[in-house]
């Protein structure tokens, strides 16, 4: 698969620094079913990457294995094996955490089961060969590279969230997001170099960042909801709509509205994830999480 003349041009060795896996143990043991005291939709929403995440990042390294046959660039094909192995960590990690909310109560197998039969229905490579494989192998990538954007973005937004430690957020969760934002950031970069590298069409960049959006916020709102319905507390409260509202308004949660305000810096010409900022705090996060100590002891 050659590179494609819109593709960028920047060789991706001039990056510095080295994607890897990192061993984490978290000990949920002790977490509540509002492991953010007094906010319950708030913790739902935490919930939703439990619920989604493991199967939407394993379809998204199973693109990037795809991939990797086809970049010639050593530095990027270090980064994309980096880059697969910290996302099957994370799927591991909130299976985990989804496993000790099921065992304290809140039922989500069912639903469970309804993203993995949609993600392998929509995002699987479909068994097709040839040239129709690998126009579906770019399409995805652009998909998750839009998608990858706005992790990134949440992820600096949970390692900026002084909020949630003031409303007692449980340490587990707290370290466990908090790890993973921070990963988010630190490999923001890879999933949207390889598309270039792969394909780097613009036409194809706006189209799947567009459908990313789109599909990201509905999947959000549809999940929380679901995890409110049954959550068996009756100290959740009643309208999850009102609490929706009022989280954001305090900022316990971020603004619905990033899922529209940063589609036109994405879609800039010549933007590129290193653009987003500094990554310094997301590291220097990374070297100190508990769960990393945790699992060298």
């Amino acid at each position: 698969m050659a590179e494609q003349a819109g593709a960028t041009q920047r060789r991706y060795r001039d990056e510095a620094h080295a994607i890897h896996a990192r061993d984490v143990h978290f000990d949920f043991d002790s977490v509540p079913m509002h492991y953010v005291p007094g906010e319950a939709l708030a913790t739902h929403i935490v919930n939703v990457m439990h619920l989604v995440l493991p199967e939407g990042e394993r379809a998204m390294a199973q693109a990037l294995a795809e991939a990797l046959p086809h970049i010639d660039d050593e530095r990027l094909r270090e980064e994309v094996t980096g880059f697969i192995g910290q996302e099957t960590m994370h799927a591991n990690s909130h299976e985990a955490a989804r496993a000790h909310l099921r065992s304290i109560g809140l039922d989500v197998d069912s639903y469970v089961g309804k993203v993995a039969w949609l993600v392998d229905r929509i995002l699987g490579d479909h068994g097709l060969t040839g040239r129709a494989r690998e126009e579906w192998l770019k399409e995805r990538l652009g998909l998750f590279a839009g998608m990858e954007h706005y992790t990134a973005v949440l992820g600096e937004w949970l390692l900026n969230a002084d909020i949630l430690e003031e409303k007692g957020m449980h340490p587990a969760m707290l370290d466990l997001v908090r790890w993973h934002g921070a990963e988010e950031v630190e490999h923001r970069s890879v999933v949207y170099d390889a598309f270039m590298h792969i394909d780097g069409s613009y036409a194809r960049k706006a189209r799947t960042a567009i459908l990313a959006s789109a599909t990201l916020l509905p999947l959000f709102i549809v999940s929380t909801a679901y995890l409110y319905r049954k959550d068996p507390s009756p100290q959740k409260g009643r309208c999850w709509g009102l609490q929706f509202w009022s989280a954001t308004r305090r900022g316990v949660i971020p603004k619905w509205t990033v899922f529209v305000t940063e589609m036109p810096r994405y879609l800039r010409p010549g933007f590129h994830p290193s653009q987003l900022g500094p990554m310094d705090k997301a590291l220097r996060y990374l070297a100190h999480s508990p769960a990393a100590r945790a699992a060298h002891r």
